[in-house]
């Protein structure tokens, strides 16, 4: 089951490092936020790991003496489950406007078109 509840942007700041680094300590994040330009102290940290924990979103291994914390869901599940709130918001439910303005927007590379020309042709398929 996928975590509901949203996520601030700063707790967004240290998932984001954990899909980056993979499992880390809470130092281990603090001084990379910190290479990034993003002031953190360790305690701030902790606290949003703490947070994240709460809400389902990070798992901790306490087997050793630091505790290191790993992302408990994928950037591509929380895109997903994102879109779909936003596509419930504001279009009840639909996700073709959301699709039309990211395509609008966007420059893709011919080998992304690609990816997305045979990602249709897969669903169509699955539908008929």
């Amino acid at each position: 089951m996928s975590p509901t509840r949203p996520v601030s942007t700063t707790e967004l700041e240290v998932l984001k490092a954990l899909w980056d680094r993979g499992p880390s300590t809470v130092r281990d994040l603090a001084e990379g936020l910190r290479s990034d330009g993003k002031q953190r102290a360790y305690t701030t940290v902790q606290t949003l790991l703490k947070r994240l924990e709460e809400k389902g979103y990070v798992q901790t291994d306490t087997s050793g003496y630091a505790h290191v914390f790993r992302a408990d869901i994928s950037r591509d599940s929380l895109v997903r489950q994102r879109l779909t709130d936003l596509a419930d918001q504001l279009c009840e439910g639909a996700a073709t406007p959301l699709v039309r303005a990211l395509v609008s927007n966007h420059q893709f590379s011919p080998q992304e078109i690609r990816q997305f020309r045979a990602m249709l042709d897969e669903k169509e398929d699955r539908q008929s």
